[in-house]
């Protein structure tokens, strides 16, 4: 892995990170011009798209393809500088008829458990929680 990060103008800078491009921007009232996600928001979508593809992977190995599927991350972050995540809740949402419950559960913890990297990297430091949804309800 490779990140290059260019400045443009303000607080908008340029990654590239593996061949992709993305724009980085914080907001106005601290300085920049909201172009584009903030650093910490990117933690959140890595934590959720790391545990989101190492369930998929799982779920297929035990022959479960949900209707559908999403992961959502919510963080918490401490009032005092610097203010990193103190809490992240991950929701699990899955669709779908006949999804084993427990199957879905094990697919979750071998992910926050064994396989998520970035999971890994942010614990002990931050209390990671997650929550499972199947087709609307709270599990």
């Amino acid at each position: 892995m490779n990140c290059i990060l260019n400045w443009q103008e303000g607080m908008r800078f340029s990654a590239k990170l593996d061949g992709f491009e993305l724009i980085l921007d914080a907001s106005a009232e601290n300085g920049g011009s909201d172009k584009g996600p903030r650093p910490k928001g990117l933690v959140l979508a890595a934590l959720a798209g790391c545990t989101g593809m190492d369930v998929i992977s799982i779920l297929k190995k035990m022959k479960i393809v949900p209707d559908g599927f999403s992961v959502s991350a919510d963080g918490r972050t401490t009032e005092e500088h610097p203010k990193k995540f103190s809490e992240i809740t991950v929701d699990y949402h899955f669709c779908g008829t006949n999804l084993d419950r427990e199957k879905l559960l094990k697919a979750i913890h071998l992910s926050e458990e064994r396989y998520c990297g970035v999971s890994a990297s942010l614990k002990p430091q931050v209390t990671i929680r997650h929550r499972l949804f199947i087709n609307d309800v709270e599990q």
